[in-house]
């Protein structure tokens, strides 16, 4: 901390004002002597506990609320966050009456485009997904919700709010159902998905270790001996960060999930091929300190055999779908029903300006997905909650152009392998109960608090 503040004092001068921002349990090692200490809450915090908090750091000047939580993030497998407007409003005005300053976090929530979604360790791994909606007052696509609205009402009581009108939403398309056509399977391409060819070592590596800083890697061994009878495939020490998708001879066998308790058996003749395909699901940012490796922690054991001398090819996968497809459909043989890691595309065109719009992929399982090459980010339907994924209008080329989508399914493709484009987001299809997530101990809700910060 002393360090950064040091460094940003070097490149900004004296006069940038410098704070430091905290939940209550984080101001004793979170505040630094030279910078104005301020806390961060939601409204089902202890507002009156948390400001007396922030007064033992700072005796005088202003009660600040850097990161007034208007909703919350959401994890894939859970409910889609949501906070009340009548909440949210209050806990405002709150603030307001004791003359407090207040930041809002988020005002208008976003997009983890790509791999940018970040995670959070609450007993067990927790990826963020796609969608950083946040229940915010202006929604992922840039509209203003009634949230938004309410909130301007409780400012004007306080002080004059801009006049004029509001910014209306933008234009929203549909189109579709759109039917995707097969590419080829991911094995296929390793030759143009890792160019410069695999690393060799005995035990295998992580993707800091190979400089892979995001997205897949392919791990690659050979059975020396054959395995008549279905047996154990599996990672010690919780070591697989954080998803991997396992095939034998090309053939789809399953899964293994970091902090999931997921038993795989295989078979296969010796000399067969096993191939691990390891995806980065998104990095710790928020938490202890230490550094989240990914890939494969632990050599994989094979009933009571420990597998050695792998082959690793870190993916190119974006340059792949950008660059140089569409190649040539390869006619190896194949399983009848697709699964495993595999492209599929198809090309269409919009009509009149078109709009923002929303990719919707009924019954696909997980994978990630790329418009006109660029990574619109993972799709998780089978885990939800998130079921669309926002594409803004500029991504799309305009009528009379062929706009090009590519998905990269990891698991099961649909019976009907089909997509559509909606004019408004479905971000909510888990059935679990939302979970209100709190900062302070005397507002524990039924669910267990995150003692998080902002993302």
């Amino acid at each position: 901390m002393r360090h950064l503040a040091g460094l940003f004092r070097a490149l900004l001068g004296e006069e940038i004002l410098l704070f430091t921002t905290d939940g209550p349990e984080g101001l004793k090692c979170g505040s630094l002597e030279g910078l104005y200490t301020t806390v961060d809450f939601g409204p089902a915090d202890n507002m009156t506990k948390i400001f007396a908090l922030q007064r033992e750091y700072e005796p005088h000047g202003p009660l600040v609320n850097s990161e007034y939580y208007t909703g919350w993030l959401d994890y894939w497998g859970q409910n889609h966050s949501t906070r009340s407007i009548t909440d949210v409003t209050r806990g405002l005005e709150n603030m307001l009456k004791l003359g407090a300053s207040v930041n809002m976090y988020m005002f208008h929530g976003g997009t983890n485009f790509g791999y940018w979604n970040g995670a959070d360790e609450k007993g067990h791994f927790l990826p963020i997904t796609t969608s950083y909606d946040y229940d915010a007052p202006i929604s992922e696509a840039g509209d203003v919700t009634p949230k938004l609205f309410a909130l301007r009402n409780v400012i004007s009581q306080f002080q004059e709010i801009p006049l004029g009108p509001l910014p209306p939403p933008s234009p929203k398309m549909m189109l579709g159902p759109l039917t995707l056509y097969l590419d080829g399977y991911m094995l296929d391409f390793l030759h143009l998905l890792c160019p410069q060819g695999p690393i060799h070592s005995i035990l295998p590596m992580t993707f800091e270790a190979v400089r892979q800083d995001r997205g897949f890697m392919l791990y690659r061994t050979y059975l020396m001996y054959p395995v008549f009878e279905p047996t154990q495939f599996w990672v010690p020490n919780n070591g697989v960060h954080d998803r991997a998708y396992v095939m034998v001879d090309g053939v789809f066998q399953g899964v293994l999930e970091r902090n999931m308790k997921h038993k795989l058996f295989l078979t296969g003749k010796m000399g067969a091929t096993v191939d691990v395909l390891l995806e980065n699901m998104g990095r710790l940012s928020f938490g202890s300190n230490y550094s989240d490796f990914k890939g494969l922690l632990e050599p994989p054991i094979l009933g009571q055999t420990i597998l050695t001398h792998w082959l690793m090819f870190p993916l190119e996968v974006d340059k792949l779908v950008k660059w140089w497809f569409p190649p040539q459909l390869l006619k190896n043989s194949r399983p009848q029903i697709p699964s495993g890691p595999i492209f599929y595309s198809t090309t269409f065109s919009i009509l009149d300006s078109g709009g923002d719009t929303f990719l919707f992929l009924p019954g696909w399982t997980k994978g990630q997905v790329w418009i006109n090459g660029f990574n619109l980010g993972r799709y998780w339907t089978k885990r939800g909650p998130q079921q669309t994924l926002y594409v803004p209008r500029p991504l799309l080329f305009p009528t009379g152009s062929l706009n090009k989508i590519t998905l990269l399914e990891l698991e099961n493709v649909p019976p009907q392998p089909e997509i559509q484009f909606l004019d408004s987001p479905i971000l909510n299809s888990t059935l679990h109960k939302t979970y209100i997530y709190s900062l302070s101990a005397d507002t524990q809700s039924d669910s267990e608090p995150m003692e998080l910060s902002g993302h």
